[in-house]
């Protein structure tokens, strides 16, 4: 026996799963009240977000903790059922793909750990093939690949439960290291065969109801899959109320380690962001051995797999993403640990009291001696930056404003086209990224439209080169929002501006107000986000509602047509309306990309895309559509989805194609047409 083996005879399940128990409560408790001191009813509208922070305050017993150190583990393994041919990959692809992670850095799991600055390790769970010359692979491996469940056992009982052991000696090891927050993922060519089964077993569906496409196969293999699942389920008959069991025969040894992850996460008060329908098949084990350590996990994203739904359903979880993913290293989870930190970051920044001035060098200090984000604050003289407030304040002229149809017909006219060539390129480039054809969903869409805006095939944004732009009627904005928002700005590296608003001027000062404010920052930065403030002592999410019920219809569809819907806007609204239509439209002019921050706001750019449609390809609407918290504070939501197209952009600019990993192509699919090598 090694050392390794040493350590996995010495585990014992039946010692350490009665130790799991779920966190108190206390911290929570005590950080609602200091929520709601500071900020004074509108913790409310936080939505999602206040469970989430108070999420991860009760499982580190920290009121104000430091921010999380990140670890992204790819568990990899292969699948004896891959005989079956349920992939659109070769079982040599798993292989392939750690040598890419390792070796060519160039994989999904490379790109998205690094933007979120997570350390990344990878582990040999059981890969058909020698890996012993494979550098900073870390070897713990059951045996060579499982069993074909289609025919029999995928591995013994013994082998499922060292499997689980080795995901508990890793959480210890991360703890150890000072880990916070571990993102598992994994690898294994024919493993969401595994997970389907694993599903509907443990969630009582039938394989139709479970089995998805996976690598994006075709319908006939599709078919076939499904046969698959209910063949391997028929065959081996897993006992439902044992987790073992159910591992053992149907499951996979990445699977395994995933559920021991979770296990020692739990043990050392760790959280674990859970990815796809792969991770959540392990969470499924965790959950049967020790109920309880599905309190120390927290779902990422609702992926495209079938399964996935039934399974955080069953968890008692609810993903807050909705990107369309369906890769398993870490995607989701990396994204929603940056939301989570950011909204973390804000939490540090209200604990210091909002009642006195902060300067934008003060602000960067507080982040930056927490460990928030990847701040220089060298740049930042304190001579210079302590004269500066922390937010660009924007005023209305006083000069009466008098609009003419060819102001209008200007932007109108030449309003810009995206570029198709540079879209083109860029789609074929992201088609041929070492993963699945289509499996990075909405990122892959983000992406290509910035290469259409800035006409580069491959778009690096300057997060310096952003803005947030906030129209509001208050001359004083409650310094608590304004530290949410400033610090949610720097975070992303985001200027904030609050753009003042005087309703009395009218509708067409209003909309000349928020042309002149956007183009004046379109002409400095790529991207802008848009926001807007209630009006008076209105309640957040009142202008959502107003606008909602006075433009659309019921099923949702805009009521009115584009040149008659202003008429149709309550009085009271009217000069907001017009400040974000205005601002839009000159945004766009300037190819800068615009981020919708609210509902109200997106109804706006509903009806300026019917005004002007080549809009349609400038505008990215963030909630509901990609990020579903319900978060009703003004800039929060712009913020979250500028950490997407941050993603969508480090998918595009680190990963590797197929050629330059040397890492086979599919064979059936879409992607057998469009990936080439």
């Amino acid at each position: 026996m090694n050392v390794f083996q040493d350590r996995l005879a010495a585990l014992s399940l039946e010692e350490i799963l009665p130790r799991i128990t779920a966190p108190g409560t206390a911290v929570s408790m005590q950080a609602r009240l200091r929520m709601a001191s500071y900020l004074s009813g509108m913790e409310k509208s936080l939505g999602g977000l206040a469970p989430m922070l108070f999420h991860w305050l009760d499982i580190c017993n920290e009121l104000d903790p430091r921010a999380p150190r990140k670890a992204v583990v790819i568990c990899c393994a292969d699948h004896g059922v891959a005989a079956e041919g349920v992939s659109a990959y070769p079982q040599e692809t798993t292989l392939e793909m750690v040598r890419n992670y390792t070796i060519r850095q160039g994989a999904a799991a490379n790109a998205f750990a690094a933007c979120a600055g997570a350390r990344l390790l990878v582990n040999d769970m059981g890969i058909a093939a020698d890996t012993s010359d494979v550098p900073a692979l870390f070897q713990t491996r059951i045996a060579d690949g499982t069993k074909n469940m289609a025919e029999g056992l995928a591995m013994t009982r013994e082998q499922a439960v060292d499997s689980i052991k080795v995901g508990l000696l890793i959480a210890d090891s991360l703890a150890a290291q000072g880990f916070d927050w571990f993102l598992p993922g994994e690898m294994g060519i024919a493993n969401t065969t595994a997970s389907a089964a694993i599903a509907a077993v443990a969630c009582h569906k039938s394989p139709e109801e479970v089995t998805g496409r996976g690598t994006n196969i075709s319908d006939e293999r599709l078919k076939k899959k499904v046969g698959v699942v209910r063949r391997a389920l028929q065959v081996n008959q897993p006992d439902t109320e044992d987790a073992i069991d159910i591992l053992a025969k149907v499951g996979g040894f990445e699977f395994g380690c995933i559920a021991g992850i979770i296990l020692g996460a739990a043990l050392h008060h760790k959280l674990v962001i859970l990815d796809g329908a792969n991770c959540g098949a392990a969470a499924l084990i965790a959950w049967k051995l020790a109920p309880a350590s599905t309190a120390y996990t927290m779902a990422s994203h609702l992926g495209s797999e079938k399964s996935h739904r039934y399974m955080l359903e069953t968890l008692g979880l609810r993903p807050f993403l909705h990107l369309d993913l369906r890769l398993g290293e870490a995607i989701g989870s990396s994204i929603a640990s940056n939301i989570l930190e950011s909204l973390l970051a804000s939490w540090h920044v209200l604990l210091q009291g909002s009642s006195e001035e902060m300067g934008r060098y003060t602000l960067f200090q507080l982040l930056h001696e927490h460990g928030f984000g990847d701040l220089d604050i060298t740049a930042f003289p304190q001579v210079e930056v302590d004269k500066d407030a922390l937010v660009d304040h924007c005023e209305m002229r006083e000069e009466e404003v008098h609009l003419t149809d060819k102001t209008f017909d200007f932007y109108l006219n030449t309003m810009p086209t995206p570029d198709k060539e540079a879209m083109a390129a860029c789609k074929a480039r992201i088609d041929n990224l070492t993963k699945p054809v289509d499996s990075l969903g909405c990122l892959e869409q983000i992406a290509t439209e910035l290469s259409g805006c800035t006409g580069v095939e491959r778009p690096e944004l300057a997060m310096s080169r952003t803005a947030l732009l906030y129209f509001t009627e208050k001359e004083d904005v409650p310094p608590a929002l304004t530290r949410m928002m400033a610090t949610q700005a720097a975070y992303a590296g985001m200027k904030l501006a609050i753009a003042h608003l005087d309703c009395e001027k009218g509708a067409q000062a209003a909309f000349d107000f928020g042309r002149e404010e956007s183009e004046r920052y379109a002409t400095m930065n790529e991207l802008i986000a848009l926001a807007a403030d209630e009006v008076g002592d209105d309640p957040r999410g009142t202008m959502d509602s107003a606008l909602r019920k006075a433009l659309l219809r019921e099923d949702g569809t805009l009521r009115y047509a584009a040149d008659d819907f202003l008429a149709h806007v309550p009085e009271r609204y009217q000069p907001a309306v017009s400040t974000l239509l205005g601002a839009m439209i000159a945004a766009a002019h300037n190819g800068a990309m615009v981020l919708l921050d609210s509902e109200a706001v997106q109804i706006v750019a509903r009806y300026a895309m019917k005004i002007a449609p080549e809009l349609c390809a400038y505008l990215l609407p963030v909630q509901p559509q990609l990020v579903d918290l319900g978060a009703l504070l003004p800039g929060l939501t712009a913020g979250y989805g500028l950490q997407i197209l941050r993603a969508s952009l480090f998918m595009l600019n680190h990963m590797k194609t197929f050629e330059e990993a040397r890492v086979s192509v599919a064979s059936d699919g879409p992607g057998a047409k469009r990936q080439h090598r």
